[in-house]
């Protein structure tokens, strides 16, 4: 065996193993991976074995990483993991021999490898690309010994008449087979291709180190071979038994996945979670068929272990218990069914022309009619139904048709960009899609998955361009006197909601029922709503809440996904139509509303003073916005509540809590005290920036800011890693604690103080430093319109710079002038390295009022070292 660069060679082995099978009676040549002899070296023992099997033209070179880090772990005093790793028979540098290996031959062939190895349990299988399916097999035959199932892409069953991945037909295809997988290294260069980003030299010479020659390659050539095409394969019903007892483990599992891979692709992973419901699942965006090389899988998967708890005492875990009933819950359609033969107005869409009006009768009508076209049409309880529909009656219509049936509502807004939202929707694989003409065509061009719903009836000829099924009014035609399901209960998830993408690609929030039904109630008992309130909904996330809260709703006219299209006029015009009381906005809608106020006549503004609450939301705003506001509402007591996709309501201020906050003195934004039911703490900060602290509400410490509420999402969608690391526990506590990313302190009177963002935060010779308060410092200087404050030059050495928007709206980017500059020193208590000054500060697509500071201090970086100067 020659040496490998990156291969530690302490952890390589020969054993001879028994032949099994077609090989009954011969002795066969293992080379793999062991841990266990360096660990017992440094006097450990083993909490459990990790079996890790690679797939095809890979060999246990795949698992080096997480074989060095198991034992870096174990030397640090972590749990002392062994890892095997196998090299299959044909494969690597175990031997080769003349016995055709089916993949029942295979996986018989690990069950001997293991059997030679006295390997005892408990055991974590670990595999990738076909070495998933040998290790799902393997744990299938071995129950009393397996407590742990990881996999990375793979797969264990192909859909009957569909036809395999194209690169692996063209791989299989008869005269290309040889040619392409023995003869040449053709197929081994093309898997070591499918990496995000090119593998290092090494690395590629590491994979290629077996395979040197057409002899040793003959392996390749019959993994692809023994593929199950269809039924009639030989290895196809040993597939089909592995996939049937895929189904019956329930042991913790983990799948860790790289979308962008062309072979195992989107599909695949959705028949795994249907397999294994209760799997975590992660998939790292980005990341193609080689996740281990792309991601830090090893990581990944030692940090799972920990968190699953799997040592030699507790080797089993059982499974989650299904959801149960909660007696006091109440759904969201409630007031819908209640108000049932009420002829009263329930919504009304003014982004149509003429304005859409429906009542609560017919909005009740409409969505039970369209719950039982839906269920026709074969929509089951958990089904996920992506809805790329603007808001208005419309969506409601169909939300509270999907809450009824128990099917799972999958919300990315337009504002994310076609990139950001076809991530989404892959991401989430709804198994329908709902959406107007502009989303279907985009779902046909970027193939977006589900069956395809058109919101309007569409010619025969463009529906079937679209590959459209039917359109609503067909659901509702059908489903007209229809009968829904039984109703979900509190526990079932009920929706999807993406975030907006403005601290990289979206992440799918989890909510249940019970959780979007206490949103409702906290919502209604802190501003008071009731029947006869109205909203006026510029916020997107909270123009579904109308029907669950019982009173009217109207979606001004504006375009949605840019809240700056939204006018003073337009919003007294809803005010208007719906005689409403509240009215929610986000803060870029706020600032258009205020600039266009001098468009308004006496007669908008008297119906503007019927308005009794104004909510900005989306992002704090300071009090001279929100005072320029209430000139707007003038009898609306206004109010700027925190949250975030993840629990959108966590603390409430009034414009006069703000102006009582302003004589603290203290730093940041004050966001008001958390509203009833919500918890807030602090984790604060250390010398490097980092959030370590343990959770405490302790007056006038800096952390991240960390929340618990009835409200708070469940988990992120297929993001088991992001999860984890957005969960913090207290011990000893009950509470689970969401990280919000978001850094501040609590004052003494237990008010909440944001201070920017902690991936924001600048790590300087004096410790961290948030940006907020340095921001707010300039923002009064004369001429300044908005400020960010980020940071140039090294990690811990960070200096900060402040980059201004002026009033008067520079003509172009660069060094602010001397006297601008001088103002601004004087007036930001943190040292400065430089005052830069642009035309307009760049912000996230979603919300138009998020200051995208991640790209500006890469362009103060570039300023700073005397870069060429453009707009950031």
């Amino acid at each position: 065996m020659p040496p490998v660069p990156g291969l530690d060679e302490r952890f390589r082995r020969v054993i001879e193993v028994p032949g099994v099978r077609a090989d009954t009676g011969r002795r066969r040549s293992w080379h793999h991976l062991d841990t266990g002899p360096v660990l017992a070296d440094l006097g450990l023992e083993p909490v459990g074995t990790i079996l890790a099997v690679h797939g095809n033209p890979t060999w246990s070179f795949h698992w080096r990483r997480i074989a060095a880090e198991s034992v870096r772990r174990a030397e640090r005093g972590g749990p002392a993991w062994r890892l095997v790793a196998v090299d299959q028979l044909e494969m690597g540098f175990s031997e080769r021999t003349d016995v055709p290996r089916s993949l029942a031959q295979r996986v018989a062939d690990l069950g001997a490898f293991t059997d030679a190895l006295a390997l005892t349990g408990p055991v974590v299988t670990l595999g990738h690309d076909w070495g998933g399916v040998i290790s799902l097999g393997w744990a299938v035959d071995h129950p009393d010994l397996v407590a742990g199932i990881i996999t990375l892409n793979t797969a264990v069953h192909h859909p009957e008449g569909v036809p395999i991945p194209a690169p692996l037909r063209l791989a299989g295809a008869r005269g290309v087979l040889a040619a392409s997988t023995v003869r040449t290294t053709a197929f081994l260069e093309t898997t070591l291709g499918l990496a995000e980003a090119r593998l290092p030299r090494e690395v590629r010479d590491g994979y290629r180190a077996p395979y040197r020659s057409a002899a040793r390659r003959r392996g390749i050539g019959q993994f692809v071979a023994d593929i199950p095409v269809d039924h009639r394969h030989p290895s196809h019903a040993e597939l089909t038994r592995i996939a049937d007892g895929v189904r019956m483990l329930t042991v913790p599992a983990l799948i860790l996945w790289g979308p962008r891979d062309p072979v195992f692709q989107q599909r695949y992973l959705d028949d795994l979670i249907d397999r294994v419901p209760h799997a975590e699942v992660h998939r790292f965006e980005g990341a193609g068929h080689l996740v281990g090389e792309d991601r830090p899988c090893a990581e990944a998967v030692l940090d799972w272990l920990d968190r699953a708890g799997l040592d030699a005492e507790t080797s089993r875990r059982p499974p989650r218990s299904p959801a149960s009933a909660d007696a006091d819950f109440e759904p969201m359609w409630r007031r819908l069914d209640e108000r049932a033969d009420d002829t009263s107005i329930a919504a009304i869409d003014m982004t149509q022309d003429p304005p859409l009006t429906v009542g609560w009768r017919q909005l009740h009508e409409r969505v039970t009619a369209l719950a039982a076209g839906l269920t026709r049409l074969g929509v089951r309880h958990g089904d996920r139904v992506s809805l790329l529909v603007r808001p208005g009656p419309t969506l409601t219509a169909v939300v509270y048709a999907c809450l009824r049936i128990g099917a799972v509502v999958v919300v990315a807004d337009a504002g994310l960009g076609v990139n950001g939202l076809s991530r989404a929707v892959h991401g989430a694989s709804p198994r329908f899609l709902i959406g107007e003409t502009a989303a279907l065509t985009a779902a046909r061009t970027l193939g977006w998955p589900g069956t395809k719903i058109s919101v309007d009836r569409l010619p025969r000829v463009t529906a079937a361009a679209l590959g459209v099924s039917c359109s609503l009014a067909d659901l509702a035609a059908t489903g007209a006197g229809g009968k829904a399901p039984d109703e979900p209960v509190a526990d079932d998830v009920a929706a999807i909601l993406f975030t907006s993408g403005s601290t990289g690609p979206a992440k799918g929030v989890v909510y249940t029922h019970g959780q979007l039904a206490a949103l409702r109630d906290v919502l209604a008992a802190h501003f008071d709503v009731a029947a006869e309130s109205g909203l006026v909904t510029g916020f997107a996330p909270f123009a579904l809440l109308g029907p669950a809260l019982g009173t009217r709703s109207v979606t001004p006219d504006m375009d949605v996904s840019a809240p700056r299209t939204l006018t003073a006029t337009a919003v007294s015009a809803a005010v208007a139509t719906a005689d409403a009381r509240i009215v929610f906005l986000s803060p870029a809608a706020i600032l258009n509303v205020v600039d266009t106020a001098g468009d308004l006549t006496a007669a908008d503004r008297e119906v503007l003073a019927r308005v009794t609450t104004f909510l900005s939301t989306g992002a704090p705003i300071g009090a001279d916005l929100l005072a320029a506001a209430q000139r707007v509402f003038p009898h609306a007591a206004p109010h700027t509540p925190y949250g975030m996709t993840e629990c959108l309501l966590v603390t409430d201020i009034t414009l006069d809590g703000i102006r009582r906050a302003a004589d603290a003195e203290e730093p940041g934004v004050c966001v008001g005290a958390p509203i009833d039911g919500v918890t807030v703490g602090v984790s604060a900060l250390d010398a490097e920036g980092r959030a370590t602290g343990p959770v405490a509400d302790t007056a006038g410490v800096l952390g991240e800011i960390v929340v618990s509420a009835p409200h708070l999402k469940t988990r992120y969608d297929r993001l088991a890693l992001t999860d984890a690391e957005a969960v913090r526990d207290t011990p000893g506590g009950d509470a689970r604690w969401h990280r919000t990313g978001d850094v501040g302190h609590l004052d003494a009177r237990g008010r909440l103080w944001v201070e920017g963002r902690l991936p924001h935060v600048l790590v300087t010779e004096g410790g961290p430093l948030a940006p907020v308060a340095g921001e707010q410092q300039a923002e009064r200087v004369d001429g300044v319109r908005r400020a960010a404050l980020v940071g140039v030059g090294p990690h811990g050495l960070r200096r900060a710079v402040i980059v201004v928007e002026t009033t008067d709206r520079a003509r172009r980017a660069g060094l602010a002038d001397p006297d601008l500059t001088a103002r601004v020193r004087a007036a930001v208590v943190s040292p400065l390295a430089a005052v830069l000054v642009v035309p307009e500060l760049p912000t996230d697509i979603r919300h138009n009022s998020k200051i995208d500071r991640s790209r500006l201090s890469e362009w103060a970086d570039l300023v700073c070292a005397g870069g060429r100067i453009t707009a950031p």
